[in-house]
Formats: C-alpha cells, structure tokens, sequence
C-alpha cells in the first residue's frame, strides 16, 4: 500500500459542495491500493503512519510521531496513487487494485486506525472530492508497506 503523508494545520474533503470531514493539526494520508496488497499490507501501512516522526519536538527538530503528538489523521482514499506513469503522458491505472479489493483494504486501514488512534475523519472511496489542505513546513512524505 502507499500512503502520501503530508503535515497539515487544517485540511478538509468536500463532495458536491458539502464538507464531509474536517481536521485541524495532524496528518492528511492519501492511500493507495496496488493489487499484491492484503491486509497485513494495510496494517504495516498504519504503524508507520502512526508512528512515523514528522513533528517538532521542544527543539524544534522532527522528532515526534502522530501518536505523540496527539495530532488529528484524516485518510483519503486516491486510487491515482498507484498509477503507472512510466510511458507516454496518461497514467495507466493497470497497477491499482481493484474497486473491491481498494475498498475493503481502504476500510481496513481507517477501521484500525478509528481504534488504534481515535482523531480520525475520511474522505469517500469513489466519490469525487476537493481536498483542501494548508501543509505545514511543507512536509510531504512517500510510505510503502
């Protein structure tokens, strides 16, 4: 799985004009699903994102983690993560799992993270969404599992 990490002071999804999820300070993870992926995939994805340290401690360095910064998440599921865009000038979506199996794995990740975090909102799998998001540093960080 891919999750597209970005730091965030505010972020939020709407979809045909009503906001649906909102968060302040945290991480916005765009999740992308490629076809070799299960749920043990998912799983892995999520302790890194959890744990992965991109906030400023009492330094100032990066150095501190979701979990202990108690930020907020809001996943957004982006099946264009997955795109192959090694020929031409259109992605391909070949290397994307499944509408089915994005779905369920993209409900597997938000429903471990609903327990394993709690501050969590999330964008619709399949709709057409306008996120908006205000990056803090900017941080913006690639994870695989």
């Amino acid at each position: 799985m891919i999750g597209l990490l970005q730091r965030v002071t505010t972020a939020d999804v709407t979809i045909g004009g009503s906001r649906v999820a909102s968060i302040g300070p945290g991480l916005l993870v765009l999740v992308g699903v490629r076809p070799a992926d299960d749920e043990q995939s998912a799983l892995r994805l999520l302790h890194r994102v959890l744990r992965y340290r991109v906030f400023a401690d009492e330094a100032g360095k990066m150095n501190l983690s979701l979990t202990q910064s108690q930020g907020e998440l809001m996943l957004v599921p982006q099946f264009t993560l997955a795109a192959d865009t090694s020929k031409g000038l259109r992605p391909g979506f070949s290397s994307a799992a499944p509408p089915e199996q994005g779905r369920r794995l993209f409900d597997v990740f938000v429903n471990a993270a609903r327990t394993r975090h709690g501050r969590v909102q999330t964008g619709v799998f399949g709709a057409h969404m306008e996120v908006s998001l205000t990056n803090d540093g900017p941080v913006t960080i690639w994870l695989e599992s």
